[in-house]
This record gives C-alpha cells, sequence and structure tokens, in this order.
C-alpha cells in the first residue's frame, strides 16, 4: 500500500473493507501502524449464501418463514423457489421482498404473501448484507478493535421493476459519464435508484461501490497495473462467481465496460467477446442478447491501441487461464476488492 493509504490511516484510525459477493464475503481490517501483511483478513459465505442455507433448515423441518429486514443480495432466491415447490409457506415484508424482485406482484406471484408481521407458526428470516452486531462479535473474539469506519461493495442492479439488465448497463455509463477516474466511482451516499447499496449504507454508515469498480480498484492498486496503463492500454478482467466484468484501462481512467453472467460464457464465447470488446466494436444489445448485460464506452482512444495486457482477477479467473496475468493485489486474490476499496477511497479523499 503506498503513502496515501497509510496517511489515510492514520487520520483515521481502523477501517473495515467488506466485498461481498455471491459465493463470499472477504473483509479486510486495515490498521494504522502495521504493515499490510499483518492486516487481518477473512473469507466467509456470503450473507445470501447463510440466507438460504436457513431457508433449507427450515424446509427440511417443514415449517414456513417470514423474510424481514431489507434489500440484499438475492443469491438466496432458489432456496425459497425450492422451499415454495415443497408446498412450503412464505411470506415477506416489502422491504425485505425488494432482495427477491423489484416487483411486488413478481413476489406475489412466486407465491410469497406480503405482510408486515410473522404469520402464525412461521420462523422469522432476517435479511441483510451487513450486521453491524455480527462484526463486533468476531472482531472482539478475535481480540481485534472495532472499525472506525466501513467501506463496503456489493453489486447493485438498482430499481427496475421489469427487467434490470439494461438498466444496470446504464449505471455505468452515468459513472463514465461522470468520471472516467475509478475512484469516484465510490458512492459517499448511493443515490436512491441503488436500492442495495442503499441499504448497505443504511447499515455501515460509510461509504460504498459497486462489486465491478471494487475490484478494477484492486487492480489498480497494484504499482506495475496502473504504471502499464499510463504507457499503453490495459483490460482489467474479473471472473467472478456469478458476474464477469471487464475494464478498458488508459492512463489510469477507465474507457469501457463489459459485463455477462460467467456461467453463460465458455472460453471461446468469451474470448471472441474481447476481442470485439477491446476494438470498441460490440454493441450492448449483443451482449443481452446473449444473456449478459452488456457495454459501455467512453470517448474512443487511438494512442491507447489495442489493449493487449490483461490481468485477471476474481474466483473463476481460471476460465482464462493462459490469457492473461493472473494478479494477486498484495498477495491475496480473493481480497482484491478490499484493497480496492480502501486505495481508492483513501485516493479520492486526497485528491478532494
Amino acid at each position: 500500500m503506498d503513502d496515501t493509504v497509510h496517511h489515510f490511516l492514520r487520520d483515521v484510525g481502523p477501517v473495515l473493507c467488506l466485498d461481498i459477493g455471491s459465493g463470499t464475503q472477504d473483509a479486510l481490517l486495515a490498521r494504522p501502524g502495521l504493515e499490510y501483511e499483518n492486516w487481518p483478513r477473512f473469507v466467509l459465505p456470503s450473507p445470501a449464501r447463510m440466507v438460504a442455507q436457513r431457508i433449507r433448515e427450515l424446509t427440511l423441518l417443514r415449517r414456513g418463514l417470514w423474510l424481514h429486514g431489507g434489500n440484499m443480495g438475492g443469491g438466496f432466491s432458489q432456496a425459497l423457489r425450492e422451499h415454495l415447490a415443497a408446498g412450503l409457506p412464505a411470506a415477506a415484508t416489502p422491504d425485505a421482498a425488494r432482495a427477491i424482485h423489484d416487483n411486488e406482484d413478481v413476489v406475489r406471484g412466486m407465491g410469497v404473501e406480503l405482510r408486515t408481521d410473522c404469520p402464525p407458526k412461521s420462523v422469522p428470516v432476517f435479511l441483510t448484507d451487513y450486521a453491524p452486531e455480527f462484526w463486533a462479535g468476531l472482531l472482539h473474539l478475535s481480540g481485534l478493535p472495532q472499525p472506525h469506519l466501513v467501506l463496503a461493495g456489493a453489486q447493485d442492479h438498482g430499481y427496475h421493476a421489469h427487467g434490470n439488465r439494461q438498466g444496470r448497463m446504464q449505471a455505468w455509463r452515468d459513472l463514465l459519464a461522470a468520471s472516467a477516474d475509478p475512484s469516484s466511482w465510490m458512492y459517499p451516499v448511493p443515490p436512491p435508484s441503488l436500492t442495495r447499496l442503499w441499504a448497505l449504507h443504511e447499515k455501515t454508515g460509510g461509504p460504498v461501490a459497486d462489486t465491478g469498480a471494487c475490484a478494477l480498484l484492486g487492480a489498480l492498486c497494484e504499482p506495475e497495473v496502473l504504471e502499464r496503463s499510463f504507457r499503453e492500454g490495459i483490460t482489467v478482467i474479473n471472473v467472478g462467481n456469478s458476474h464477469t466484468v471487464a475494464a478498458l484501462v488508459y492512463q489510469g481512467q477507465v474507457r469501457g465496460i463489459y459485463e455477462h453472467h460467467t456461467g453463460m460464457r465458455d472460453l471461446a464465447l468469451l474470448l471472441e467477446d474481447l476481442k470485439q470488446f477491446r476494438l470498441s466494436w460490440l454493441p450492448a444489445e449483443e451482449v443481452r442478447a446473449s444473456g449478459g448485460h452488456g457495454t459501455a464506452f467512453g470517448p474512443y482512444c487511438e494512442e491507447a491501441g489495442g489493449y493487449a495486457p490483461t490481468y485477471i482477477l476474481g474466483p473463476r479467473r481460471a476460465l482464462l487461464q493462459g490469457q492473461g496475468r493472473f494478479l494477486a493485489p498484495h498477495g491475496d486474490m480473493m481480497l482484491a476488492g478490499c484493497f480496492g476499496l480502501l486505495w481508492g477511497w483513501a485516493h479520492a479523499n486526497a485528491a478532494a
């Protein structure tokens, strides 16, 4: 970590960085006065996976359930469908229902009753991406200090009652139009349309960002990667458990974003997409037609070249074995998003 980060930590105190994905939630406790190698870190099941496990337990026990709390990652939806398919009742508060779908009619159509109180004989299941008491307890039991600031990232499709893939790419286009500097893509307060990040910010009280931006910042916090982008355009690819996000970067600025569902692209299809993407020839409509989210481009930059140098990270990066250099920012690939959150927020504040 560079001097900007260490100065930031001396001013702020311990910072808990959380990268909440579909499979895992990765955590880093950045502590002033310690080398980053000695910062405590955790890789735990994602909150959505823990909710899914609880739902499956209740399904086995033949108990009804009532989802309450707020918006969060929807990775428990398959477990909920299995619960309903087993003929068991499920209910949810309107706020919790947004974790399933933005359209309440869609939620009701699944067989979920919307109500503000727990039905008789049903078991409450609390929904949240961030539980302060969980982290306070874990850090306390580990003999670690409580954070003075929480930085958190999660993927947010935004509010779209009739579909979210186009809306997500519109959010990327809005970010590119506002600034090509990815460190500015962290929200001190997210817009209300980003309902999941809004709920996360309300719980943490701190800045939030999309996980795609977190991973990109994690790659750029490696000096070699950032410096290479000032010599020629580079491609940074995060192959996540659910989504693959690629970025074209030149001189530290983002020139294009591509996003698709990881499970929908084999190697040949992904490489063809990336080839066209690097040429700025891949239309968003073509990506959506194949089940992905799309593309978003900034102004074309001829001097960037073909963005051939490629840096790859993410839990499913083995899909692109041999197609670029695997990154492990500061020696820990799973913590790339956490390092990115810290580096991005420290540099954004230093520039302010």
